[in-house]
């Protein structure tokens, strides 16, 4: 079974509650590495005790679990991962360090939430480097230094 595979044998479980599980993931992300929330400046505002729960975080964090969710199905494929850099280089200027921050806040909380068990979350972070590498070739080739 390749990575993706293995992932994707409990992403159903993701799937069934993406807005709680993506809210708490950026909620984490932003508490644990409050840089990156001035990467969503419609964020910004929100006092840092009320980002968990806040509808806002949780749509933005089922976003992201939803795009995550097809680069996983597609396995990887560039034609998933191309437009995703692209946009995040130019529009939304996103470091390439703050897509492996991500991958490990998702990897901590899943885990957690006992959806994904050990060999899951290396499987993850395996695809994840790999999709990682995928938008460093992007950013290059756009001229982004992310």
């Amino acid at each position: 079974m390749c990575d993706c595979d293995l992932i994707l044998a409990s992403w159903g479980k993701v799937e069934s509650n993406l807005a709680g599980y993506g809210g708490e993931v950026l909620t984490r992300l932003f508490t644990e590495h409050p840089d990156t929330l001035k990467l969503f400046p419609k964020f910004v505002g929100i006092p840092s005790g009320e980002l968990a729960g806040n509808a806002a975080v949780a749509d933005h964090g089922k976003t992201v679990l939803t795009k995550l969710g097809e680069i996983l199905k597609a396995k990887g494929s560039n034609e998933v991962i191309k437009p995703l850099a692209t946009t995040h280089a130019n529009n939304h200027k996103i470091a390439l360090n703050n897509f492996k921050l991500i991958t490990e806040v998702i990897i901590k909380v899943l885990g957690e939430k006992d959806v994904w068990d050990a060999a899951t979350q290396d499987a993850f972070r395996k695809v994840m480097g790999a999709v990682v590498n995928e938008i460093d070739s992007v950013y290059k080739q756009l001229g982004f230094s992310g």
